[in-house]
């Protein structure tokens, strides 16, 4: 039996990670040196695993829709982001 479940290396708060609203990512420092990045907008859309393009290592974001709010507000006030997601959608 195939168990197509990725491994999840560990399990972070969202409040530990950092948000750049220029790339709209929150990203987390991984142990091979590069960072686990997850979209906001991937987020918004009920995702919760954030992937290091480094390495094979994937984490678990834990939070609720209400811990995005904020951030996402700040990308509609300022329009940045927007390419990003639509750059994303096409």
């Amino acid at each position: 039996m195939s168990d197509d479940t990725p491994t999840i290396y560990d399990q972070i708060e969202i409040e530990d990670m950092t948000f750049d609203p220029a790339l709209s990512l929150y990203h987390y420092p991984c142990p091979c040196g590069d960072r686990f990045e997850i979209s906001i907008y991937d987020l918004e859309d009920g995702e919760d695993v954030a992937v290091c393009p480094s390495c094979s290592l994937m984490i678990k974001v834990i939070f609720e829709p209400e811990d995005i709010v904020g951030d996402m507000a700040k990308l509609n006030n300022t329009g940045v982001g927007v390419a990003a997601k639509s750059a994303v959608a096409v």
